[in-house]
C-alpha cells in the first residue's frame, strides 16, 4: 500500500543526492514509568510535536507490510545509558512502543508510521538491550468473536 508522503519527502526520495536527514522517533511506555522514554534515531536531539526525543543510538527494521504475516522488528538499543536498563527492571509486562519516521528538517510532519507495538522478549547486557516487537495479532482473532448460544440470545431459539 502506498503511503502519502510530504513534498520534502519526496523531493529527498527522488533526488540522486540529498542533505535531508531521515530520523526515526521512538516511544517507550509502560504504566510502571514514572514518564515514556522518547530516543531518536538521529545524532541530535529533535523536537517533534511539542515532545522531545533525545538522540541515542538504537538499530530497528521498519514492519514489513505483508497481508498474510504479522510484522515482527527486532529493536536493538545501545547501552550507554543506564537509565534504559533501569526502566527494563521496573516493567513487569510488556512495553508499548510507537514508532514514526520524520525528516529532522520537518519533524512535525509524521511521513511514516506511528506504528504502535508491543516489546516482547526483552534481553539486555553489557553493550545492549533488545527486544522483539510485534502488533496486536488480529489475524487469529476469532470472527465472529462471539458465539450464537441460546444463553447469549434466548431471541434467536
Amino acid at each position: 500500500m502506498a503511503r502519502p508522503l510530504s513534498p520534502a519527502a519526496m523531493r529527498s526520495i527522488m533526488a540522486q543526492y540529498s542533505d535531508e536527514v531521515w530520523a526515526i522517533l521512538l516511544t517507550i511506555e509502560h504504566p510502571n514509568l514514572a514518564e515514556p522514554i522518547r530516543v531518536t534515531s538521529n545524532s541530535e536531539n529533535i523536537v517533534s510535536n511539542g515532545e522531545t526525543y533525545i538522540a541515542f543510538p538504537f538499530g530497528a527494521a521498519l514492519p514489513s507490510e505483508h497481508d498474510d504475516q504479522m510484522a515482527r522488528v527486532q529493536l536493538i538499543i545501545d547501552n550507554v545509558d543506564r537509565r534504559v536498563v533501569e526502566a527494563v527492571r521496573t516493567i513487569t509486562s510488556a512495553p508499548t512502543v510507537t514508532m514514526s519516521v520524520v525528516l529532522a528538517s520537518d519533524p512535525d510532519t509524521i511521513e511514516a508510521g506511528p506504528w504502535e507495538m508491543t516489546m516482547r522478549d526483552i534481553r539486555y547486557d553489557a553493550l545492549t538491550v533488545q527486544g522483539e516487537l510485534s502488533f496486536e495479532n488480529i489475524l487469529n482473532a476469532p470472527c465472529p468473536e462471539g458465539i450464537f448460544s441460546p444463553a447469549d440470545f434466548p431471541g434467536l431459539y
